[in-house]
């Protein structure tokens, strides 16, 4: 949508069901996608929020205001349309998973990592039925085929719409597990990037907070939550 740009010609953007879901239509028009696809979502509340993106619209058409609308259009126009590499890319961070990498020293972070990260491993060893080996400083830390095997098959049976949220999730976090653990429901979003900022906070509270890298940090931050809300809009 980035060049794309026109000006609001209609007068009421409203969601509506549609063979295959839920779509919006603009003065019964229905949108399409910058691929020229159809732009129809698996939920009522997904088209809702898409239709009030578009009732928000005043004069040119801002795509930077419309994150609902842009996460569906990489659903249907790249997801779908690449789903097998989008699996394979997103499993690869089950190999270099953020929980896995550990600072050797100081006392302090090598023990705030533990008390933060050893909870979600052990929650996926539960849960997911994967255990992953940590390792100490930079060194790749190789990790179990199964273990990988198991987080692929647990992206297969994620819908497109899913794989969207899960792609900003995962690469925003560094983390294939702290994805998992929010779209599972057992962190929330604001949690989870908490969680994924440990080595972070602990530079800050070492020598002070700098306004450029924090600016940085929260516009991660919103589109990470902007992930997780998109994930459970798109739920059935």
């Amino acid at each position: 949508m980035s060049d794309w740009k026109p000006k609001r010609f209609w007068k009421t953007a409203t969601p509506e069901p549609c063979e295959g879901g839920f779509t919006v239509t603009l003065d019964g028009r229905p949108v399409k996608t910058p691929a020229k696809a159809g732009l129809i979502v698996p939920t009522l509340p997904l088209a809702v929020a898409v239709a009030q993106e578009w009732d928000a619209q005043t004069g040119l058409v801002d795509p930077r205001t419309m994150p609902v609308t842009r996460s569906a259009n990489a659903a249907i126009d790249k997801v779908r349309i690449q789903r097998a590499e989008v699996i394979g890319l997103l499993a690869e961070y089950g190999s270099s998973d953020l929980l896995c990498y550990r600072a050797p020293a100081p006392d302090g972070l090598v023990l705030r990592q533990r008390q933060v990260w050893d909870p979600l491993l052990d929650w996926a060893a539960r849960d997911l039925g994967v255990t992953l080996a940590i390792g100490e400083g930079v060194v790749p830390v190789p990790q179990a085929p199964e273990s990988i095997l198991i987080l692929q098959r647990e992206l297969e049976r994620t819908d497109d719409f899913g794989l969207a949220a899960a792609h900003d999730l995962i690469s925003l976090s560094g983390s294939l597990i702290l994805a998992l653990a929010v779209m599972r429901g057992h962190l929330d979003g604001l949690r989870a990037w908490d969680v994924s900022r440990v080595d972070e906070d602990w530079q800050i509270s070492q020598w002070g907070l700098d306004d450029d890298a924090a600016a940085n940090a929260a516009v991660k931050r919103d589109a990470f939550l902007h992930a997780e809300r998109f994930y459970h809009l798109s739920r059935p």
